[in-house]
Formats: structure tokens, sequence, C-alpha cells
């Protein structure tokens, strides 16, 4: 397997993730946040997912040419939110690749800040190349929309010839092991206890992945809508932005139902101690007048009069 090396897996070659996939990503061992960028290869060809900042860009084309390609056969870019540690490499494998049929996708609420990294390359939304990017071959890659699993404009990127869901933000984790590959332990599955590991093995990396939830995805409906957009999708291997490639069976089962019913998600996780977002209807208005006027910013009479 590629990126082995003395038994263990070296940082500075690309590491295989399956059958001409590869983990493109750069990092130290002590790094932990640790971006992932994808590079897929069907017969001569490539597509590379999520790509990375401009400080890893050196160490993105020395992965390249190692696997044996020439960085001009990467026929498309695919973003699939508008994170800036995505973009940051653009105008410069736009240069690398030199090649005048070059393909960026995104959503298009993401190419509104991708653009001001891109130069030449055509810039076209999911709706524009119809939610597939096809290899010559024919292989497609199949582009499923998980709006604010992240940002307005995120998406997930599904490839059903190797059964592999390039997850974005979903699934991601701050990664306090920074592995590549997460296999839970046979006790996590029951565990009840997310923040201190109870077994003595360390960190954890479910409390990782439930963190980088709360902190990133902008609200629990959001979660379960974008868990609900790829329940149907027969994936078998899950490689998020972020964090490590989930592939076990019982780890997916496992993560999955607990992202679903992850509470204190985003804007969700502030609304439980605000008065305001926790009441409806008249009184949200009524009751934030009233505020206002207690602090001397306005005519409490006045406003319940104006409101009413």
């Amino acid at each position: 397997m590629e990126g082995l090396r003395s038994g263990k897996l070296d940082y500075d070659r690309p590491i295989k993730v399956a059958e001409n996939i590869y983990w493109m990503g750069a990092r130290e061992p002590a790094d932990k946040w640790m971006i992932n960028p994808y590079l897929i290869v069907d017969q001569g060809e490539a597509i590379l997912v999520d790509a990375g900042s401009g400080m890893d860009f050196t160490s993105l084309v020395m992965k390249i040419v190692q696997i044996g390609i020439a960085p001009s056969a990467i026929k498309a870019l695919i973003y699939q939110n508008y994170d800036p540690r995505l973009w940051g490499s653009l105008q410069y494998l736009e240069a690398i690749i030199n090649r005048k049929d070059l393909k960026i996708i995104s959503d298009r609420s993401s190419l509104v800040f991708g653009q001001h990294h891109a130069v030449e390359a055509a810039l076209l939304s999911l709706e524009d190349v119809e939610f597939q990017v096809k290899f010559s071959s024919g292989r497609s890659l199949e582009l499923i929309k998980t709006p604010f699993a992240g940002s307005s404009g995120s998406f997930v990127t599904f490839d059903r010839k190797s059964g592999i869901l390039f997850s974005g933000h979903l699934f991601s984790s701050y990664s306090c092991e920074g592995e590549p590959f997460l296999e839970l332990m046979a006790e996590c599955s029951d565990c009840k206890s997310i923040a201190i590991c109870p077994y003595s093995h360390g960190c954890c990396p479910v409390h990782d992945i439930v963190k980088f939830h709360r902190d990133n995805i902008s609200s629990e409906r959001a979660l379960k809508y974008a868990l609900e957009c790829i329940a149907s999708v027969p994936f078998r291997t899950i490689a998020p932005q972020q964090g490590s490639v989930i592939r076990g069976a019982e780890d997916i089962a496992h993560l999955s139902a607990l992202l679903a019913s992850l509470k204190g998600v985003g804007i969700d996780g502030i609304v439980g101690r605000s008065l305001l977002l926790r009441t409806g209807g008249y009184h949200v208005g009524e009751r934030w007048i009233e505020r206002r006027a207690r602090a001397g910013h306005g005519n409490l009479e006045r406003s319940r009069i104006v409101h009413r």
C-alpha cells in the first residue's frame, strides 16, 4: 500500500484509500487540524476533491507526481463548500495543471467566494454539470446537496465504483490522534462518556467528531437533513474533509445513529440559553422591545404601539 514506511504510514507520500483513490494531505504528526484532499484516478485522468490551502500546495504536487501521473491529467477540481482552507491553492493548481478545459465545480453560493481564487478555468455549478462529474471511461461521481451542513452550499460526492462518500463536513473531526483511518474499539459502541475515555485509551475520537459537528454544522435540523440526504446512498467508506477516513460498517452505523440524535448543534446549542430565541410568535418581538426599553434604548410604550 502506498504511504507505508517501516510498517507505519508515511505522510510524505500519498496514502491509498481504495484502488486508485488517494489521501493527498500534508501534516506534521503533532498537527490536530488535518485537511484531506483526495485524488481519484481513472484510466489516465484524475479529479481532485477539496484541494487544500496554498501552504500545502508543494506537498500536494509532490504526491501527484509520486502517484505517477502528470498534473495535466487532472480534468476537474471539486470544492464541497467555501472553506478558504480548501480553495487557497487554486490559482497555483490552475498554473501547473495548465489545461484550457479544466473545470472548477462547486455550489453556486460557494462559487461566489471561490471565484476570487480562480484565474481562467471554467466555474461550474452543480446544476451546470447536472449533479455529476464524468470520466472519459463513463465512471461518474454523483454530487448530492447537503445544505447548511457546514455552509449553505455544502454537498457531498459519491463514487459508486469504489463505494466512497467524500463527505465534506459530515463525519469530520478535530482528530485528536491525527490518524488517517478510524477504527473504533468494541467498547465504544456502548460508551456513554464522549469527553473522557473511561477505558484509559487516551483521547476519544467520538468526542472529536461530536464536537466538530456542534461547532461547524449550522443546526440540528441541518445535520439531520444532511444525514437523510445520504441515507439511501450505498456507500461503504466515508472520506471526510477533516479527520479520519471511516471504513468499518459498524463504525459508520454507530456514528450515523449518534449524529442523527445529536443535540446542541450550531445555533441550537445557543437557543436554550436565550430567552428571546426560545419564545415564539408575537412574544418574541414584545420581549425584545421590553429588553431594549429597560436598557434605555427606546420608549417602551411607543415601541409597543408601533409593534402592535
